[in-house]
């Protein structure tokens, strides 16, 4: 890759929950209004684009991810008018618009399929995966919903059965059918048309399905949920990553690569970084996402060896990234930090965006919200319901962001109930006092934002590891070709020495950034003393 700037390679990626981010009409729940609010906050802070979680007409079952319409805006969140608009003032701020694409399955209330379910000759069947239960009435194989149970619901209608790899109002779309494919391929199409830079693929190498309807062998326990699931303890050899996947990558990458500096970057379904390298490249998607961050226990070396894992099995045209929090998943502030104290999540804000790779940042991230408390007659998450106590869902990394400290921390108006309960601790964490907190986790995030931008070495550069974290420390280089930066992070909460490397021995360095000081620390010899979780960040002296 050439070192010309390139927007989502170098630049930082914001995920906003849209029912989250700011309510502008006083209903409770976020919309596009709310975050053409936010827009001057979001170009503050640094970041390139953002990444709207699903904004389509939806039932919400799966909150936006059972899609009734794939070509409109979900009136709750606005209309395609207003939508235009927010592509139009993001731009003009320069910040980018990424779409989330759910392609694996619709919604049972789709138009497809309400059709479909009809009668066994309807034109739009084959839309979808349906087979005969077998002459028992078991289903016809043993593939399993990824939410619980069998994979295959029973229709009365026509006494057939349908398959779906989330919950049964989630019918997985048969792929195989090429007028599936090209309506799916013209969506691309119809979102680009309206200024859109990029999509994030959701499951979507699950697409396709072997066409023999194969049963999955079991094998060991997965390790999700606990192992509850059954799911947890099969082989999806036939109900995912098919070969067809491969050549549909390539003509999604043509209709994208035709459009300019756009962005496609996939959720791989079930596997870790392995399998994830395998779909992205030149001719593929532009990256796919790693989650091994979201599981890493707060321990250097298990950060350094997730680290040096993504950069051993990427391909040279490939490119990596990064992501600490999503809404899948409790945030790293619930993970990771003691009580309100910050200190550790500014040692992870700089892990995260002084790294080879695209940094994704997930709303209020960058102000440490916490996820919220839920009790069981406070869930809203269908995937919560079912596995209580066990798996509570994922409503407590989905709460309302915390502007300020007003009632309801200035999402919604006073008065409102919200759809999801606000943090108790909005009074004082919120985007308004930690502007004013030159200390704040906000501001540190500003600090090494800015920071990235500045130094060309922070983004493009080569990832040269010091340290491999066993004692507490990760160290690294970014050695990019006119600039070298060094970036130290000190994972205990005690005070530790970092010994440079034998062949560091001569080498210069001027401060650049700290969490703990503001000036050059003193060096003796090969010897960097630490302060409790530093984050420190040196330029190398040519």
């Amino acid at each position: 890759m050439d070192n010309n700037h390139l927007w989502w390679r170098d630049g930082i990626i914001y995920q906003i929950y849209p029912r989250s981010f700011a309510d502008s009409n006083g209903d409770g729940i976020g919309d596009l209004e709310g975050i053409i609010s936010r827009l001057d906050y979001l170009k503050d802070l640094g970041i390139d684009a953002i990444w709207l979680s699903p904004i389509y007409p939806s039932p919400d079952v799966d909150f936006g991810y059972d899609v009734s319409n794939y070509l409109d805006i979900d009136p709750k969140f606005g209309n395609l008018e207003t939508f235009d608009r927010l592509v139009k003032l993001a731009h003009e701020r320069g910040i980018r618009i990424i779409l989330d694409l759910v392609l694996n399955h619709t919604s049972d209330q789709h138009p497809w399929f309400i059709e479909s379910r009809k009668s066994r000759d309807n034109p739009f069947r084959d839309y979808y995966l349906w087979r005969d239960p077998k002459p028992n009435g078991d289903p016809p194989n043993n593939w399993l919903s990824c939410f619980g149970g069998s994979g295959w619901e029973l229709d009365p209608t026509t006494g057939q059965m349908y398959f779906h790899m989330f919950y049964k109002e989630q019918p997985d779309v048969n792929w195989r059918n090429p007028a599936v494919r090209q309506y799916m391929l013209d969506v691309f199409k119809f979102w680009l048309d309206r200024g859109v830079d990029g999509f994030r693929l959701d499951v979507f190498n699950a697409y396709y399905k072997s066409p023999n309807f194969e049963d999955n062998p079991m094998g060991p326990i997965r390790p999700s949920l606990m192992g509850l699931r059954a799911f947890d303890r099969m082989k999806h050899i036939y109900d995912i990553d098919q070969p067809e996947m491969i050549p549909l990558l390539q003509d999604i990458r043509k209709i994208l690569n035709s459009y300019g500096e756009t962005y496609s970057v996939g959720e791989t379904f079930i596997g870790g970084a392995d399998k994830a390298a395998l779909y992205c490249g030149d001719d593929r998607l532009h990256a796919t996402f790693n989650f091994e961050f979201l599981h890493c226990p707060w321990w250097a070396h298990a950060f350094y060896q997730s680290i040096t894992r993504w950069e051993g099995i990427l391909s040279d045209e490939a490119w990596p990234n990064y992501v600490l929090n999503n809404h899948d998943n409790p945030r790293s502030a619930t993970r990771y930090a003691r009580g309100e104290e910050d200190d550790r999540l500014k040692v992870a804000a700089a892990l995260l965006l002084t790294l080879r790779g695209t940094p994704f940042m997930y709303y209020g991230e960058e102000i440490g919200m916490r996820d919220i408390p839920i009790s069981r007659d406070q869930i809203k998450d269908p995937w919560g319901r079912r596995y209580w106590p066990f798996f509570k869902g994922r409503d407590g990394c989905r709460s309302p962001m915390q502007w300020n400290a007003m009632p309801n921390a200035g999402f919604s108006p006073e008065g409102v109930e919200t759809w999801l309960p606000v943090h108790s601790n909005y009074p004082v964490r919120n985007v308004m006092t930690q502007e004013a907190d030159p200390e704040s986790l906000l501001n540190w995030y500003k600090r090494l934002i800015a920071a990235r931008k500045a130094h060309p070495s922070l983004r493009t550069g080569a990832f040269i590891p010091l340290t491999d974290g066993k004692r507490f420390i990760l160290a690294y280089l970014r050695q990019g070709k006119d600039e070298t930066t060094m970036v130290v992070l000190n994972f205990s909460s005690r005070r530790q020495p970092l010994t440079l490397p034998g062949d560091q021995t001569g080498r210069k360095w001027e401060y650049l950034l700290s969490n703990k000081r503001s000036s050059m620390i003193p060096v003796e010899g090969r010897v960097i003393p630490l302060e409790p979780n530093e984050a420190l960040i040196l330029r190398e002296v040519v």
